[in-house]
């Protein structure tokens, strides 16, 4: 650290002072922080906070939490929340505050990184991360030629007693969203029936993963990073279950995209503004690629997925774009309609 000359007029106690009030500054610079409001992997969040710590210097406190549960917490403390950034799994927590104008505009700069349609309309969130909806399928219990073809198969009389789902988890929203936006509500309403007379239920997609795998139930709707997950912890040898992708833009082929957002009444912008650019910087992209934890697609262009994904390339996603997915608030008064919630 180096400072300019003082005049060497000036008094010695007053030059002191000076000198005194500038190392004061540069601490308070350096001693920067922020608190961030986490719906996604703590493991993960833990590694991005360890590696922007240890570049910048900011110091960052976390608040985990489910996304739904955290966002409305935010909408609840208002301007006297304490959080400057807000990362979720699920782009409806986003919307949601978005909406209603608790969002400060991201940095061009940063929004550039990542291909537009992953991000808000509106410049307010940026996307991070992206994951597929699947079909988790015990290899003893599933001859592929009974795939459904689409998702709203799965109400049929047919799979009664052959699905497990998991309404309550935050990751089921955006599919009742994105069934919504693309079929309408009576429609919606009537799959999400039959699902209820047709699944076990749990509490949430981990537990979907885990039953289908060992073979308490045929298939299970969900993510497909929890089964990447279960696959490394277990081996091959313990790996009883494979994955089966909705083709031709079916609804069952979501991409949920995970995404990260400066609160309007954050304490320090500028800090929040840095951890915003970090986690789509390529060093975070390719720390969250590579983790063997995260398992979700990298939106950074030129940083490649774990090996163990379905290139992002083959994927068939419905044509949804962030606004259209919406803010879940539908999809929640459908999914207790049902009887599911």
């Amino acid at each position: 650290m180096s400072f300019k000359v003082f005049n060497n007029t000036l008094p010695r106690a007053f030059q002191l002072a000076c000198l005194a009030a500038a190392m004061l500054t540069c601490g308070v610079s350096q001693a920067a922080s922020l608190t961030l409001y986490s719906a996604q992997h703590e493991q993960t969040v833990n590694q991005l906070v360890k590696d922007f710590e240890k570049q910048t210097g900011i110091s960052v406190k976390v608040r985990t939490g489910e996304g739904p549960e955290l966002a409305a917490q935010l909408l609840a403390e208002g301007s006297a929340s304490p959080a400057d950034v807000y990362f979720t799994e699920n782009s409806p927590e986003l919307m949601l505050l978005e909406e209603k104008g608790l969002l400060a505009p991201v940095q061009p700069a940063t929004l550039s990184t990542i291909p537009a349609r992953y991000s808000s309309p509106s410049g307010d969130w940026v996307g991070v991360l992206a994951r597929e909806n699947v079909l988790a399928y015990n290899t003893k219990l599933v001859n592929p030629a009974e795939f459904p073809a689409s998702l709203l198969d799965l109400a049929e009389p047919a799979w009664k007693g052959k699905v497990a789902i998991a309404p309550a988890d935050a990751d089921f929203l955006p599919l009742v969203s994105a069934m919504l936006a693309l079929k309408g509500e009576a429609t919606t309403l009537q799959w999400l029936k039959g699902l209820r007379t047709n699944s076990q239920i749990f509490n949430d997609d981990e537990g979907v993963t885990a039953a289908v795998n060992r073979g308490g139930v045929a298939v299970g709707v969900i993510n497909s990073y929890y089964w990447a997950r279960l696959h490394t912890e277990v081996g091959d040898k313990g790996t009883h279950s494979a994955l089966y992708h909705f083709a031709h833009a079916d609804v069952g082929a979501l991409i949920n995209v995970s995404g990260v957002a400066v609160l309007k009444t954050a304490r320090n912008q500028e800090a929040a503004n840095k951890f915003v650019a970090y986690l789509t910087s390529e060093g975070a992209q390719q720390l969250m690629a590579s983790n063997k934890v995260t398992y979700e697609y990298p939106l950074r262009a030129g940083v490649a997925p774990d090996p163990l994904l379905m290139p992002f390339n083959q994927l068939t996603p419905p044509a949804l774009d962030m606004k259209t997915l919406g803010d879940d608030s539908h999809a929640v008064k459908l999914l207790r309609q049902a009887g599911l919630l």
